[in-house]
């Protein structure tokens, strides 16, 4: 595999940094292009309105033959500037190590998934990596982050993934001998309550800071579940969103009839 690899934490921070060696010494490391800051929670943003830069780094800060650069925009003008313009030739992505969960509905906000689904939509097979720290650990097992990780790459270079999928990877923040194994899941729930703080600003303002508490649900068979129980959670995502079930239904009920009568009544 010729591997792009991003994040959305910053291109210095330490996961990237961990996940980078062990991609390198397995000759999978093709390029790295991740923001020149953290930019966690920017979900599928894409740059539209102003230029996108790109610097290299120097030398040694990712292992040797790689090259690396710092991207100041969203993680997903990382990928799409890294296989549209950079490096072509890579024929897979992954995003992370993540410090934080992306867990349930986190997905939805979450650059490191969304990064890979920008790999997904140029059409390589991507996969996202996440250490589920919590707010207090004073430490994050990066290391049994890429080895799990590293194992799951070793499976999907065997057996390739389907079209329009990637898989969002969450491991537990523990040492890998207290990992208990790996767990396929769905997407579970994972809500946050009472979303922002109001606070003032140095100039008696009101400014609002994200910091609510979160609220999961433990269904069985859910990344949320699996996490919490010790075990990898891997989860198949796919990009087509499209409600099927509900999509035949509405057909069946003449829906598209309905509204095609209306609009003619109405354009009259």
């Amino acid at each position: 595999m010729k591997i792009l690899l991003t994040n959305d934490d910053g291109v210095i921070s330490q996961g990237i940094q961990m996940i980078s060696k062990l991609l390198a010494d397995k000759g999978w490391l093709s390029a790295v292009v991740a923001p020149d800051r953290d930019r966690s929670g920017a979900g599928h943003s894409l740059t539209v309105e102003q230029p996108v830069r790109v610097r290299p780094l120097d030398p040694g800060m990712y292992p040797g033959g790689v090259l690396a650069y710092a991207c100041d925009g969203t993680p997903t003008d990382c990928v799409s500037i890294g296989l549209d313009a950079l490096f072509p030739q890579a024929d897979f992505v992954v995003s992370g190590i993540n410090h934080g969960p992306n867990l349930g509905d986190d997905v939805t906000y979450s650059g490191t998934v969304c990064a890979a689904l920008e790999g997904v939509i140029l059409g390589r097979p991507a996969v996202a990596v996440s250490l589920c720290t919590k707010p207090g650990d004073t430490f994050g097992h990066n290391m049994t982050a890429a080895i799990t990780a590293m194992m799951v790459l070793e499976y999907v270079e065997k057996e390739r993934l389907p079209e329009g999928v990637l898989l969002n990877v969450n491991v537990p923040n523990v040492m890998i001998r207290d990992i208990k194994g790996f767990m396929l899941t769905s997407r579970g729930k994972r809500r946050y309550m009472d979303k922002f703080t109001c606070v003032k600003d140095p100039r008696g303002k009101d400014c609002y800071w994200l910091a609510g508490d979160v609220e999961e649900d433990h269904a069985p068979g859910t990344d949320v579940t699996a996490v919490a129980e010790g075990y990898v959670s891997v989860t198949p995502i796919y990009l087509d969103m499209t409600n099927y079930s509900l999509l035949y239904d509405m057909k069946s009920a003449g829906v598209e009839e309905n509204l095609t009568k209306l609009l003619k009544k109405n354009s009259k």
